[in-house]
């Protein structure tokens, strides 16, 4: 299995921070956002990795990061030219995945929850990672058939619902093999005009072919002033 971080996007909500380097690089306590999504990769001894960034801070992504040698890892650089999406961004990944299934993981997200045994206990098919919120109408939402422990059955899926059906986000953390490219290629832009990540979920729903954990410890999307400053005050409060 081949890793895909993401570290795209344009960062608007945390301007003026963003204007002058890619969100994945501030500060959430005593280290870069990146390497909080970097470490899930690694744990999973996911070593071969391909960092996706738009090309306004590309350079200091790569500055920072480097071969990935201090990491355990060899690290790949692909430029976002424009961002249309999650799952335009993880198409760029393509030709490094080379047949071999991906796990891909958002640059700003922080999980709490040990990921390992979901992705390392991947056989085929898609795996995504859910977690009730209050703010269901931000993101993907699932809805389940039932949920037993960690385990879930996933009824349904939707790209950030005005009226949302359940609590439960899907979070920045994807499991898929190597047909979610040809899925990608044949996808339509939605209404935002973005190439959704959620489409790509939902067809292997709709194969029957998707599985779902929910996650029992926090997950922060530290894409605002106030959840950046929650995960730094969390990853102190874990590291006393």
């Amino acid at each position: 299995m081949k890793g895909v971080l993401i570290c795209g996007g344009s960062g608007t909500r945390l301007r003026p921070l963003t204007e002058i380097t890619n969100k994945s690089l501030l500060p959430v306590y005593n280290k870069p956002l990146v390497e909080y999504p970097l470490g899930k990769l690694v744990d999973a001894g996911i070593t071969d990795i391909v960092i996706i960034s738009g090309n306004e801070h590309i350079d200091q992504m790569a500055s920072y990061l480097g071969s990935g040698g201090r990491f355990g890892c060899k690290f790949t650089y692909r430029v976002q030219d424009k961002a249309e999406g999650i799952a335009q961004a993880l198409g760029m990944a393509e030709e490094f995945a080379d047949g071999d299934s991906i796990c891909a993981i958002l640059g700003d997200n922080i999980y709490f929850d040990n990921l390992t045994p979901a992705i390392t206990s991947f056989k085929s098919g898609g795996h995504v990672f859910l977690k009730e919120v209050p703010d269901a109408e931000r993101f993907g939402v699932a809805t389940l058939r039932y949920a037993q422990g960690d385990k879930a059955v996933v009824d349904s899926i939707e790209e950030k619902p005005k009226k949302p059906k359940s609590n439960f986000a899907v979070t920045g953390c994807y499991v898929y093999d190597h047909r979610c490219f040809e899925v990608i290629r044949n996808l339509k832009p939605s209404a935002r005009g973005e190439f959704e990540i959620t489409d790509v979920s939902r067809w292997y729903l709709e194969h029957g072919e998707l599985t779902a954990s929910v996650l029992k410890n926090e997950w922060i999307d530290a894409g605002t002033f106030e959840s950046l400053h929650r995960a730094a005050v969390m990853v102190q409060e874990r590291q006393k």
